[in-house]
């Protein structure tokens, strides 16, 4: 990532009260970004955008992405010249308990962002992120590429299925000139320091060893394509500054870690209990009545590694170490902010 192509740009995250958003808020502020955050208050107590006090490096606007009246008054108010569109409802499994407000979020705010970006001009560089679940999954046992089908089988991930077909409705009917540059990000399951999310596998981890329990694990078979979250984010920004200056780079990008990462929930516990120590063990617990969850998940990111040169930097082990880090520094007292400024600059070697 190139720090100074950001510096004294103002820059729109989508979301940003969310665990990806406010990593990526982080990041803009110590590269000198003129940040500004529109989301709904955040999704969790505790949650990293509190506890690392993200907002005193931005303007953080709390609103709806279905609110479009209010989303193009942020839009026309600082004009952003790049957005980072992340606001969804992200839980598989909550999406089967709430499938409209899904729909609503994940669809009509992709919808909504986009039409603020056409209504106002001002931006120069969209990138879209949606999911790896995004594709028609046959459980075939080879990594997803850009051009498979979209069709993800549960809600959620059927909306960012649409949400990625609206975003080229978009492109083609508006952004052809290539004054505006829009891409989406494809990426897999993410973990890191400040994730306090439901049914999310180093989550529960956490939690389990907060309280001193076993890990209960609902699929310790199914593969996933984990990566610390700051792998994604640094695709995001790459995208972002490549098309920013050559529109022709603009297109749909999978971001996944390398193919001896894409490990299975239980090496991922495994991992987990390894690093957290004190005899942390794990134990397969399913669900009766469970929904369908994929038992198969993988990304090519070979697409973005030849066109913009990205490729991971953190390995699963390291991922896992770094979530354990932040998590036993906030348990014994540190201040988080430090622990997540030293990640990022250790990361982008900043």
């Amino acid at each position: 990532m190139n720090f100074d192509f950001y510096k004294d740009k103002c820059v729109l995250v989508t979301g940003h009260t969310g665990f990806k958003g406010a990593w990526l808020c982080r990041i803009l502020a110590m590269a000198g970004a003129r940040v500004v955050g529109y989301a709904l208050e955040p999704p969790t107590v505790p949650s990293l955008f509190d506890e690392s006090r993200i907002s005193r490096d931005m303007c953080s606007v709390i609103g709806d992405v279905r609110d479009f009246d209010k989303l193009l008054d942020t839009f026309r108010t600082h004009r952003p010249q790049i957005v980072f569109h992340l606001a969804a409802q992200p839980i598989v499994r909550e999406s089967y308990r709430a499938p409209r407000y899904t729909f609503e979020t994940n669809v009509m705010g992709t919808v909504n962002m986009l039409e603020c970006v056409r209504q106002t001009g001002c931006a120069r560089s969209v990138v879209n992120v949606t999911t790896d679940k995004v594709y028609e999954n046959k459980e075939q046992g080879r990594g997803f590429r850009e051009t498979d089908r979209l069709c993800g089988f549960d809600p959620y991930s059927n909306s960012k299925s649409c949400s990625e077909l609206v975003t080229s409705s978009y492109k083609n009917a508006y952004f052809r000139d290539g004054t505006t540059a829009v891409s989406t990000a494809r990426a897999g399951n993410v973990i890191g320091g400040g994730d306090y999310a439901a049914d999310r596998l180093l989550p529960d981890c956490v939690r389990a060893a907060e309280r001193g329990e076993t890990i209960l694990v609902r699929n310790p078979l199914s593969v996933r394509p984990f990566q610390h979250v700051l792998e994604p984010l640094a695709a995001y920004l790459r995208i972002a500054e490549a098309q920013f200056a050559d529109a022709s780079l603009a297109d749909s990008y999978n971001v996944g870690p390398a193919e001896a990462d894409c490990l299975t929930v239980g090496q991922m516990a495994d991992l987990f209990c390894r690093a957290w120590g004190g005899g942390m063990t794990w134990r397969c617990e399913a669900e009766e009545n469970a929904v369908h969850e994929a038992g198969f998940l993988r990304l090519d990111s070979s697409h973005i590694r030849a066109r913009l040169g990205w490729q991971p930097v953190w390995d699963a082990p390291t991922a896992v170490e770094k979530t354990v880090e932040y998590t036993k520094c906030r348990l014994n007292g540190a201040d988080v902010r430090d622990t997540q400024e030293r990640q990022i600059k250790e990361y982008f070697h900043v």
